[in-house]
């Protein structure tokens, strides 16, 4: 049977599970996602309102498609994420920065997985996307039985946890598809309470304008003043929700040693990071995701974390960048001088 041959293949080729669902299982997404975009949640996230055709419907992304394949890819850390929390003069990065850029390690596996079932299914077709198309991963894993949408709008598994990614791949091949998942959070509002910036309005409702992960890596200019003094030392993404999660008691192990964390981004020292020019930040996170946000935002990011810390040993590198030519950068250093210089 192809379908029992395909999950084998996605589990030799490191994967930790995979399910089926029909490009039409989900026909609420629309609305969800109009919703969603109505409200300004997705603050300056333009390509969540473009294309949303598309995005919430992934019947119009590809009509041909029959069946959609999703996948997960675990990434748990070997280490606490939350104890770099506790070292203000250390930055803390999310645990999936740490090493290689997820987008094309994930990718090159689903290609592999995607040439294989062409080469059992000759004249059929595919798609492969991780993160960078409009599909809108987690509810399409959740109608494929995967996981299901916690209250912090995560996917969450009960064999899995919830350090995983997720890949989709579409084909023209018609699978029977899998049953969809059902909610497993009962009465935990452990995720919404960690939240260090109340970034959830309502359980499985999120406000990116208020999100770390968002405020860091998506979100261009001065962050709200309000909001530096709320994200601590996490200067790249944000794992306090994830961490919190009791169904992590069953995380799978990772597999991939690209995943695994190095040793220089685990806590790096904050001293250091505001050092860095723009070919420093470029050669120190080659190959990684960190790359994407360049380095004035990061700088930015490093300069709020600065500011938190409370450690007057780190007023000299913050004073250093007070004439940075890029405007938002000079405006954290002015914003962490001031937060030091009272102490």
């Amino acid at each position: 049977m192809l379908k029992q041959a395909l999950i084998s293949r996605a589990l030799e080729e490191g994967f930790a599970k995979c399910r089926i669902m029909r490009p039409d299982a989900v026909p609420e997404l629309p609305d969800r996602l109009a919703a969603f975009v109505e409200q300004g949640y997705h603050g300056q996230m333009g390509w969540m309102a473009e294309r949303m055709q598309w995005r919430g419907n992934p019947a119009a992304l590809w009509p041909q498609a029959k069946s959609v394949i999703m996948l997960a890819e675990p990434y748990t850390p070997d280490e606490d994420p939350m104890e770099v929390i506790a070292q203000p003069d250390r930055a803390a990065i999310s645990v999936y920065a740490r090493n290689r850029d997820y987008h094309d390690v994930a990718k090159k596996r689903l290609k592999r997985l995607g040439r294989w079932l062409l080469e059992q299914a000759p004249g059929e077709e595919i798609k492969v996307f991780v993160d960078t198309a409009p599909v809108m991963e987690k509810p399409l894993a959740q109608a494929a039985g995967l996981g299901w949408q916690g209250k912090h709008t995560n996917l969450l598994g009960r064999d899995l946890g919830s350090w995983f990614f997720l890949g989709a791949l579409f084909t023209t091949v018609e699978f029977e598809p899998d049953t969809p998942e059902i909610n497993h959070c009962g009465n935990c509002t452990a995720c919404l309470e960690a939240c260090p910036t109340d970034a959830f309005p309502a359980p499985y409702q999120i406000d990116a304008r208020r999100c770390i992960s968002y405020l860091t890596i998506e979100h261009h200019g001065p962050v709200d003043e309000k909001l530096r003094a709320k994200m601590g030392n996490r200067i790249y993404g944000c794992d306090d929700c994830l961490a919190a999660c009791p169904w992590n008691k069953f995380a799978v192990e990772a597999s991939e040693m690209k995943y695994a964390a190095r040793d220089d981004l685990i806590a790096p020292k904050l001293a250091d990071l505001a050092l860095l020019d723009d070919a420093g930040f470029r050669a120190h996170f080659s190959g990684s995701p960190i790359k994407r946000i360049g380095r004035n935002r990061f700088v930015r990011n490093v300069l709020y974390a600065i500011g938190n810390s409370g450690d007057a040993s780190l007023l000299h590198p913050a004073q250093a960048l007070l004439d940075d030519p890029d405007d938002t950068v000079a405006d954290a250093a002015r914003w962490a001088v001031a937060r030091l210089s009272k102490k």
